[in-house]
């Protein structure tokens, strides 16, 4: 796996190359996210997206915010295999994508590979009933042959509610990517759209993944908590919820246990 920055992470297992919420964008562009909220791009992405090589599917947790997919990332799509992402950003892009609801699966197949299939998990971008203005975002759970500890699992753009429980209840889980950040704007004062660190303890305390990696803390203005906070809360958590958590240097590949 190699962490680019941001929600975006290259991950290559079993001959397949997958990409997580392309953005590849350079630093320094202010994104509208809508209803008053915006930010600014803080970081240049650790790989070029012309250095990425082939990719064989995208998982998209949502398409209508550009730190999870902006206008670099939107252009390498049409060459990508595959494209999964919610119902709705589905018949947004168009070109064959395929949307998954919560909970609803569809499979990779690919030559002298395993399939891997893949399951759409809940995710709640904001405070409750935020929905219509936050607009859809799923999670993925990815399941292949050949797995030691569970399934590979981006929880996607979430804070800690009852959908992300459920993940613990249905699915084991191996490897975990949480994205983080704990995500604020000015204009909607102290409201989280994002999971904090102390969320994060809570979920990997009830869905016991193997390995836990971070992602989404880093590269943009609003994402409020940042590596330095994350760490300080985690140094508090029981041992064995710390000793599950695996910081990737970013930019660079790195062999994970699934």
């Amino acid at each position: 796996m190699t962490h680019i920055g941001g929600p975006t992470a290259l991950i290559e297992v079993a001959g397949w190359r997958l990409l997580t919420d392309p953005t590849f964008d350079p630093a320094g562009r202010t994104y509208a996210f809508g209803w008053g909220t915006s930010s600014r791009k803080l970081t240049d992405p650790a790989l070029a997206v012309d250095a990425l090589g082939p990719i064989d599917a995208v998982l998209l947790t949502h398409d209508h915010h550009g730190d999870n997919l902006d206008d670099a990332g939107r252009g390498l799509l049409p060459s990508a295999g595959v494209v999964v992402t919610t119902e709705s950003g589905a018949v947004r892009l168009g070109g064959g994508a395929r949307g998954l609801a919560p909970w609803a699966t569809t499979t990779l197949d690919g030559p002298g590979r395993p399939a891997i299939t893949v399951t759409a998990t809940p995710c709640r971008h904001g405070p409750p009933l935020s929905r219509p203005i936050v607009g859809d975002v799923v999670g993925f759970a990815l399941s292949w042959d050949g797995q030691r500890h569970g399934a590979l699992w981006i929880s996607g753009d979430t804070v800690l509610y009852g959908g992300v429980r459920q993940v613990a209840d249905r699915v084991p889980i191996g490897l975990a990517l949480l994205h983080l950040g704990g995500v604020r704007f000015p204009v909607t004062g102290p409201i989280r759209y994002t999971m904090t660190a102390r969320d994060a303890v809570t979920l990997i305390g009830r869905v016991r993944p193997h390995t836990v990696v971070p992602v989404h803390y880093e590269g943009w203005k609003h994402f409020r908590q940042r590596r330095a906070a994350i760490e300080r809360e985690f140094a508090t958590a029981p041992p064995d919820i710390r000793d599950r958590i695996r910081w990737l240097p970013i930019g660079t590949p790195t062999d994970l246990r699934t």
